[in-house]
């Protein structure tokens, strides 16, 4: 696992950069009871979606829990990698959309759902769903749910306080305000700075799925090869961008939407090429 190590740097300096902005921003308005009251307000919200993270999710993409009648490709490899991780069997959720995608939920590996849409069951082979499913299973087993519930949580304290900060102003004497300019400027561009930094966390986070779920599955030309079928499907087949499907997308496998231009600077996913290059760099594959 050659970036793991330094994924996991990477998403703890990122959460460090966010928690920095709500330190200055205390600094700025100098009105500390009211950024305790609107971080534990923002953690509140989030701590709720992360717990509720399995239903929230399912609920969005419209999803049923199936058998292993209905889907037995699905049980038998999901029961094949989680006995090899040494981890429960997840709940198993088929969603009715041709829009191929696949994504896990679950505020632990004894609270988890693993879900396919109907589209993706389509368009892999068995090896290709195994090296997704594989990937899904790891990002369960990393925590990756806690870990975006963090950063949404911070990310949400940043909006709420920059609102305050630009509607009401710093506390404090007037000589120990801030540049009311500067003030207005730092209102405005922390939420920006802080949504670029919680996607730059998701992408870190898929990264690291597809590489340890690579390492789950011992075949990484099985999931570029199933990336390579995802990105022509939802590019074909993409969701629309209902804010239920919004706040749920960064948990799939592939970006559900079209994304263009500046766009990409907030895509919860890494290009799907960088992805590709970085699996098929695992399995020693060249051109």
């Amino acid at each position: 696992m050659g970036h793991n190590h330094f994924n996991g740097l990477k998403t703890a300096l990122l959460l460090g950069a966010m928690s920095g902005i709500i330190l200055a921003f205390g600094y700025l308005i100098g009105n500390s009871t009211g950024l305790v009251i609107a971080l534990f307000i923002a953690l509140g919200i989030n701590f709720y979606s992360y717990w509720n993270s399995d239903k929230l999710a399912l609920k969005a993409m419209r999803a049923r829990p199936v058998s292993e009648v209905e889907q037995p490709a699905m049980y038998r490899i999901v029961r094949e990698l989680s006995t090899r991780a040494g981890q429960p069997m997840p709940a198993l959720y088929v969603s009715p959309t041709d829009a191929p995608n696949a994504f896990a939920t679950g505020r632990n590996p004894r609270h988890a759902a693993v879900c396919c849409t109907e589209g993706i069951l389509k368009i892999l082979d068995e090896r290709e769903l195994r090296g997704v499913l594989g990937h899904e299973l790891m990002h369960v087993y990393n925590r990756d749910i806690l870990t975006s519930s963090i950063a949404a949580g911070l990310a949400t304290a940043i909006t709420f306080i920059a609102q305050f900060a630009f509607f009401f102003g710093g506390g404090g004497d007037d000589e120990d305000r801030p540049n009311p300019i500067f003030a207005i400027l730092f209102a405005l561009l922390a939420p920006l700075a802080a949504a670029v930094v919680q996607m730059a966390i998701s992408r870190t986070r898929e990264y690291d799925a597809d590489e340890d779920g690579a390492t789950l599955t011992n075949d990484p030309l099985a999931l570029a090869s199933a990336l390579r079928k995802l990105e022509r499907g939802t590019q074909a087949l993409p969701l629309p961008p209902e804010r239920e499907l919004v706040n749920a997308s960064h948990m799939m496998i592939a970006n559900p939407f079209r994304m263009g231009g500046v766009q990409q600077l907030f895509a919860t996913h890494p290009p799907m090429s960088d992805r590709i290059a970085r699996l098929e760099q695992m399995a020693g594959y060249r051109h």
